[in-house]
């Protein structure tokens, strides 16, 4: 009599073939590079010059590797690396990605990318925008020590993969602060008055969300973690040593209570428009920091680092090896922000106020690319940008990024219509694409939302946000939720 024809067979020969076949095993690596100059250097992310000459704090590039395999079948890959820097400058990646590539001839180097933490109190890695002092590093020579040190890390942590875990978990922090303030006639100010007799209030909402990603090895010992701020790191923005502002004591906290090897990389969600200082009750937050004898940078770190261990304690109850990793690339065009005649005509004017002035090349640069656009436009119309989009599926979890200083409400798009469990939003990922502000931000005005500040506005931010959910969609179309539980 066949085999088949005993009761049950079915469902047995499925177990067999199941136990037959080895279950996807995700590999996980993971190395933290030094990128603090030894020499004095330009800080990147003010107007005015501002030279370091010592380090207040490390400035570190947290790499994490990734690779899903069924058997000795390769099935995706991905390393990111967080960077204590402003932004991920143009050439940046490309360069790492060239030193990267003829030594890791088993990863696809289109499938590497980098995030800024946005920290102002890093060097410069872009030439042109300071009239810089003799003694000071150039940019140029700061960007080949930069990439050369995060190509190292890059095949350190590829070369270190082994079998491991990762769990997902989300909690609240309260970091980001809506900076910019409201008026009666209108307008908004990014930084204003909340004291003057016509602010009205802020402009839009925060994302107190903290996404967390944690990684352990095969015998379930943390060796990773990744954790997504809305906010960008701005506490120190204005000093003038080199200063990874609040990641610094993030990485402290948790490397002295999870280990000193702990990799923590650092994602600045969607927050163009938010900042971690408030917009108002100065003094009650002053004492009860005060109470707690605790500096600005620490209280943050505090709530992310108590937001992070309850996620964590959550997560640890639910370890996944065996999990869905796909990683898709493509370069979206979004349509540039189209720069009005009284735009140009103002935005002349202010570069012929500061033209030839060497104190004040950023603000002549500044208005002179308002000019260029214009120009440009009026002969070829409005250009597209190009932007490299990263999405992946880690499990019940999207990641994606995006070139800019993204305004919160395109963060809170993403994810609320992700078919995700949890969607991890990454910012300030390339290239020069500057603030996406919101259609109410540009009707209000202000730093930040005027045309200056500004590559793509709404409507480009829109096309983003469509195409970002189109991509994560995509994903989870080829394999079902069920397929990582």
């Amino acid at each position: 009599m066949p085999w088949s024809r005993f009761p049950g067979w079915f469902g047995l020969s499925a177990l067999l073939a199941a136990w037959a076949c080895p279950a996807t095993e995700l590999f996980i690596g993971a190395a933290v590079a030094d990128i603090t100059p030894a020499q004095p250097v330009a800080l990147d992310g003010q107007r005015r010059l501002r030279v370091s000459t010592k380090p207040e704090t490390p400035l570190s590039a947290s790499v994490l590797a990734l690779e899903s395999r069924d058997g000795a079948t390769v099935l995706d890959q991905a390393i990111m690396v967080s960077c204590d820097l402003v932004a991920i400058r143009s050439g940046v990646l490309e360069r790492v990605r060239s030193k990267v590539k003829p030594r890791l001839p088993d990863f696809d180097a289109d499938k590497l990318f980098l995030s800024a933490t946005h920290t102002h109190t890093a060097p410069v890695t872009a030439e042109g925008g300071y009239t810089l002092p003799e003694d000071v590093m150039r940019p140029a020579a700061y960007v080949e020590f930069l990439t050369e040190r995060v190509a190292e890390a890059v095949i350190q942590a590829w070369r270190r993969r082994q079998p491991g875990k990762v769990g997902w978990g989300q909690s609240q922090a309260v970091v980001a602060h809506n900076r910019r303030a409201v008026y009666a006639d209108g307008r908004a100010v990014m930084y204003g008055s909340t004291a003057a007799p016509d602010f009205l209030g802020l402009e839009a909402r925060e994302d107190h969300d903290l996404d967390v990603l944690f990684f352990w090895d095969r015998e379930s010992r943390l060796i990773a973690t990744a954790i997504d701020v809305p906010c960008p790191a701005q506490e120190v923005e204005g000093g003038s040593s080199i200063h990874a502002d609040f990641w610094h004591p993030v990485r402290q906290m948790l490397r002295a209570r999870h280990g000193v090897d702990l990799v923590v990389l650092g994602w600045s969600g969607a927050g163009g428009d938010v900042t971690s200082r408030p917009m108002y009750g100065r003094a009650s937050d002053e004492r009860m920091r005060r109470l707690r004898g605790l500096t600005r940078l620490e209280e943050v770190a505090r709530r992310i680092v108590s937001g992070w261990e309850d996620a964590y304690e959550a997560a640890r109850r639910d370890m996944r090896a065996d999990v869905v990793l796909r990683h898709r690339v493509e370069t979206i065009e979004l349509p540039e922000r189209r720069v009005t005649q009284e735009e140009a005509a103002a935005a002349r004017e202010q570069a012929a106020r500061h033209a030839g002035k060497p104190a004040e090349i950023w603000d002549y640069r500044w208005h002179q690319r308002v000019v260029e656009r214009f120009e440009k436009q009026r002969t070829s119309g409005v250009d597209l940008y190009p932007m490299e989009l990263h999405v992946l599926r880690l499990g019940d979890v999207a990641i994606a990024t995006n070139d800019f200083e993204l305004y919160t409400e395109f963060g809170v798009r993403i994810k609320a219509r992700s078919p995700a469990l949890q969607t991890f939003v990454i910012q300030l990922t390339g290239g020069n694409g500057g603030y996406l502000p919101t259609e109410r931000a540009v009707r209000g005005g202000g730093y930040g939302a005027v045309v200056q500040s500004t590559r793509v506005g709404p409507e480009g931010g829109q096309v983003l946000v469509d195409r970002t959910v189109k991509a994560i969609e995509s994903l989870w179309a080829e394999a079902p939720v069920a397929a990582s539980r």
